[in-house]
């Protein structure tokens, strides 16, 4: 049955342009996803308030924090250029990459969407033809129309270089997605074991592992040690979230040292269900919304 949900979620996405209803296409994406049918009168559920905030939350502003580029001026500028990956360059086009300046490791992504990303860990193996016509796909991916999700409407697609970071740890790199509400973190993803499988577990902010997951998670079977900067990260996610109604702040911590990664408005763009499903209901009484807008959108 899941099968048959997927293959039609991904019919929809190829026909997304057809349904001009934001909040058609919302529902509809949201019922191929979670197998429920989407109740806005009023939203409760932590998702249903994800798929509100898509059709009431629209702040021009946001599609600067999710481009990959642009965002890291603004968070420069709130936390320190420290916290920021630097940039090898900024190119239009994969011709236009200059590949003999680029040094012997190196990450490429795009800036305006979620997947389109190429790791280099050595430039005389990497496979140039693979990545060109991975980052070339992404570059025609008009994000927004996935799943609606407004602060992706209207990026220019553009392709970034950027250093590739390693950390000494055994386990690898490790992400740190901070889940804020109300400029309060509440919740912090860990995304772990990169190298093969990668599990996610969630942990409040005492770093104590949650009693739930959401449903196509896969949990470590390592202990997931508390980082030695957790508490300096849960302030720099409190600044970084500030005025927002919720985002998810993702920050690395690589070799002791904090780095800022991406926003995210709409966390799997609210359509993946939680296990037990009663975490979906309580997660969403953190989120407070202005249903008293004139915006307002029932479904």
């Amino acid at each position: 049955m899941n099968y048959i949900f997927s293959s039609l979620s991904k019919l929809l996405a190829f026909f997304s342009k057809l349904i001009k209803s934001d909040k058609l296409y919302i529902s509809i994406d949201y019922f191929f996803a979670t197998r429920k049918r989407l109740k806005l009168s009023p939203p409760v559920t932590f998702n249903e308030k994800l798929q509100w905030l898509k059709l009431n939350d629209k702040h021009p502003e946001y599609t600067h924090l999710v481009d990959k580029s642009e965002v890291k001026e603004i968070v420069k500028n709130i936390i320190g250029e420290k916290h920021i990956i630097p940039t090898l360059g900024i190119y239009n086009k994969f011709n236009e990459i200059e590949k003999d300046k680029l040094p012997e490791r190196f990450v490429i992504k795009c800036t305006h969407d979620s997947g389109g990303v190429c790791i280099c860990k050595n430039k005389n193996k990497f496979n140039w033809e693979e990545a060109e016509k991975k980052i070339n796909k992404s570059l025609k991916n008009e994000f927004f129309w996935n799943h609606r999700e407004y602060p992706y409407k209207g990026i220019k697609p553009r392709i970034m270089i950027e250093e590739y970071l390693e950390d000494n740890s055994p386990k690898g790199l490790v992400d740190y997605k901070f889940f804020c509400f109300h400029g309060e973190p509440r919740l912090v993803l860990v995304a772990s074991n990169r190298q093969k499988n990668v599990n996610f577990d969630f942990f409040d902010m005492d770093f104590k592992h949650c009693p739930f997951k959401q449903e196509y998670d896969i949990l470590s079977k390592d202990l997931i040690e508390k980082p030695t900067l957790f508490e300096e990260m849960k302030k720099i996610a409190k600044v970084l979230s500030k005025d927002i109604l919720h985002v998810r702040v993702d920050l690395y911590c690589i070799n002791n040292h904090i780095y800022f990664g991406e926003y995210t408005f709409f966390n799997n763009a609210g359509n993946e269900n939680f296990i037990p499903q009663e975490w979906d209901t309580i997660i969403g009484s953190w989120l407070t919304l202005p249903l008293q807008s004139k915006n307002y959108q029932q479904i």
